[in-house]
């Protein structure tokens, strides 16, 4: 018998987690090997397959097939910043207000909405939207063998499927970022000048005063960066599912909540490096 038995038989709980902890450190290294290839095959997608590209685009952006009805992602981002937007109008208000300073609502919408709102909320309608559908799609394809085929077939299948909803991905994002942040800007304002009467010259005066072109700017690299980490967190946890369709679903829900906690780890950093701990911001004028 040989040692490693005898220190398993006697001391199980310690060999247990120790193979437990081994297991995670190979599947951290599986998935960092699957993002690395998906990001070095990202040009042989878009020179290779540009036609599943432009089509990932289109079914990313306003959906295809019934899902035109409703705009597809565009509409849902929309929609959920909408909402937030108005939350700024509402918490805002009555927040400023209780220490009469309730015109610096504009204000509120001009920093809260670019450098955090606007960002989380898009990235949470991205991991629910395109996200689920490029893990259920890649993973359906896994469980039937589909992958394999196109393996046989000679197609690269990394390429052909991951790397091109990243470029996809990372398209969409621009368009579809620009109508959540007007969006949240638009919802703050109504909600401040026609619910609680504001005037337009105030509210105006203090947004434009405190809107930084150059924070919408890094918005945006904010959001292309939150683009490529959902899109390669989904494509991975598809490529890899298992056990039939209970298996992809269960994918699905684990592409999900790893997509949305790394979202937030992305943008907690990121702002750091971008803003630092002062933010470079000056209450002033």
């Amino acid at each position: 018998m040989s040692t490693s038995t005898v220190v398993a038989q006697r001391f199980p709980r310690i060999t247990h987690g120790a193979r437990g902890a081994v297991d995670r450190v190979e599947r951290i290294g599986a998935q960092a090997q699957f993002y690395a290839r998906t990001l070095v095959s990202v040009g042989d997608a878009v020179t290779r397959y540009p036609g599943e590209t432009i089509r990932l685009i289109a079914q990313m952006s306003l959906g295809t097939g019934a899902l035109v009805m409703i705009g597809g992602t565009t509409a849902i981002v929309g929609f959920l910043t909408l909402s937030t937007g108005a939350l700024v109008a509402v918490q805002g208000y009555n927040q400023f207000s209780q220490v009469g300073v309730e015109a610096l609502v504009g204000f509120a919408s001009a920093f809260f909405n670019v450098r955090l709102i606007a960002p989380l909320t898009a990235g949470v309608a991205m991991a629910a939207t395109i996200g689920a559908g490029a893990t259920a799609q890649i993973g359906a394809m896994r469980i039937s063998e589909e992958i394999d085929a196109l393996e046989v077939m000679g197609i690269r299948s990394v390429a052909y499927l991951a790397s091109t909803r990243v470029a996809a991905g990372v398209v969409v994002v621009i368009p579809v970022y620009c109508v959540a942040v007007m969006a949240s800007f638009f919802a703050a304002r109504f909600g401040t000048t026609f619910f609680y009467g504001q005037s337009t010259g105030v509210y105006d005066h203090y947004f434009y005063t405190f809107l930084s072109t150059t924070d919408l700017l890094w918005s945006f690299v904010l959001a292309l960066v939150m683009a490529v980490v959902i899109m390669l967190v989904h494509t991975f946890y598809g490529y890899t599912a298992t056990g039939g369709p209970a298996g992809v679903g269960e994918a699905v829900g684990r592409a999900v909540r790893t997509s949305l906690i790394t979202s937030s780890v992305v943008v907690l950093f990121v702002s750091l490096a971008i803003y630092g701990q002062t933010g470079h911001f000056n209450l002033a004028g």
